[in-house]
């Protein structure tokens, strides 16, 4: 008898003839996601993943539940399928269930099988009443219930023999770089690391990009980003962050141009170097955590004024998110007690007392060319200071 871990993955079943790249792709995650625990072995077999060969069980199974495109995982035993084995190791599993009753001295349960052996001499039906009634029959205590089991006991027949009753769900969505790339406007707060993880989700490989006030924001504020990149790395794989230094721009259109306008301005320049970052990391969109209506910058208008700032595709994921719902998920995903750190964000440097919330483009754009905005830009790439941050481990 060997433990292993049955691993179950979905939304790519529909795929057709480009399901074997799917099932590539998610494999390789899935080895990169348990790449910590030293010997273990993942294997791949009609339509499942097994992980093999570990030891601390509990890590492996909140790793792949980590992993998009697993739709859920079982701790099982891997066994022999001749019946009577099926049959002791099963009894095993139901008297140690029957040993966790407090106050309780009967047990319900129902026996569920599937068998992709279609050779295997007895069908799915057959093996669930002849394994119910001879448990039944063994083990004190249990009693059948088909509708509503304290514990239900599945059976897999397949090259080997499968037991477990746990069902543990996963992140679901589609393996990430199935989707393309994006690069992901990551501020410290708590929308944009939520917006990175939904985005990743349906299979989009991410960069991020955080601008850095220095001396307004402070090294804090920055490992900070660095934290909430590593925590994300836990779903969407390996990030290469890019911490760009905005603060001469910021001085530049506070010194130049209305007051009113600076948070729009500001939002327009981000957006334009992020399209240069993700153009340099061949990356074919932008992916910020705006929700409409929440701040000045993020009504409708200075929506449209932002989107022309760039011609590149910009996603949205929260766009029509409340606040509690995007707070929800980042403590689902474990980047709130990050985010709500008090260190100080590029974003609230230099905010105008009274900000446009309806700007009008032709004004943006003449308020731009009171500064040397190119020349700006290209100065901010050139300093870009890049690290590499992969699952579990520190920089690469």
């Amino acid at each position: 008898m060997e433990r292993v871990v049955l691993i179950r993955y979905g939304e790519i079943y529909l795929k057709g003839q480009n399901r074997p790249y799917f099932e590539r792709v998610l494999y390789d995650n899935i080895r990169k996601a348990l790449a910590e625990f030293p010997g273990i072995r993942v294997t791949r077999a009609q339509g499942r993943f097994y992980a093999e060969n570990y030891k601390d069980e509990a890590a492996v199974l909140q790793a792949l539940q980590k992993v998009f495109g697993l739709v859920s995982v079982s701790p099982a035993y891997k066994v022999g399928k001749d019946f009577e084995t099926l049959f002791e190791y099963s009894k095993k599993i139901m008297t140690d269930q029957l040993s966790l009753l407090q106050g309780r001295e009967i047990l319900t349960f129902k026996v569920e099988s599937r068998r992709s052996d279609k050779k295997y001499p007895m069908n799915s039906m057959e093996i669930n009443r002849e394994m119910g009634g001879r448990l039944l029959e063994a083990v004190p205590g249990l009693k059948v219930d088909v509708h509503h089991p304290d514990v239900v006991l599945n059976i897999e027949i397949r090259e080997s023999g499968y037991l477990y009753h746990e069902i543990l769900p996963c992140a679901g969505g589609m393996p990430v770089g199935t989707s393309g790339k994006a690069v992901l406007l990551l501020s410290g707060g708590i929308d944009s690391p939520v917006a990175g993880y939904m985005i990743a989700k349906r299979g989009v490989a991410l960069s991020a990009v955080h601008f850095h006030s220095f001396p307004y924001t402070s090294d804090r504020s920055r490992e900070k980003v660095i934290d909430l990149c590593r925590i994300l790395t836990r779903y969407c794989g390996a990030i290469r962050l890019h911490v760009v230094p905005f603060t001469r721009i910021q001085q530049e259109l506070y010194k130049k141009c209305p007051d009113s306008q600076l948070t729009v301005l500001m939002r327009c320049y981000m957006m334009k170097i992020a399209e240069a970052v993700a153009r340099s990391e061949e990356a074919a969109a932008l992916v910020t955590g705006e929700s409409i209506g929440q701040v000045a910058s993020q009504t409708m208008d200075s929506l449209a004024v932002t989107n022309a700032a760039v011609s590149m595709p910009v996603f949205r994921p929260l766009i029509g998110f409340d606040k509690v719902d995007i707070v929800t998920v980042s403590k689902k995903i474990e980047t709130y007690e990050t985010s709500i750190l008090p260190y100080e964000d590029c974003c609230t440097v230099f905010t105008p007392r009274h900000p446009v919330t309806h700007p009008r483009l032709e004004k943006i754009l003449e308020s731009e060319k009171r500064i040397n905005g190119e020349e700006l830009i290209q100065e901010a790439v050139a300093n870009i200071e890049v690290i590499g941050i992969r699952p579990g481990r520190n920089r690469f």
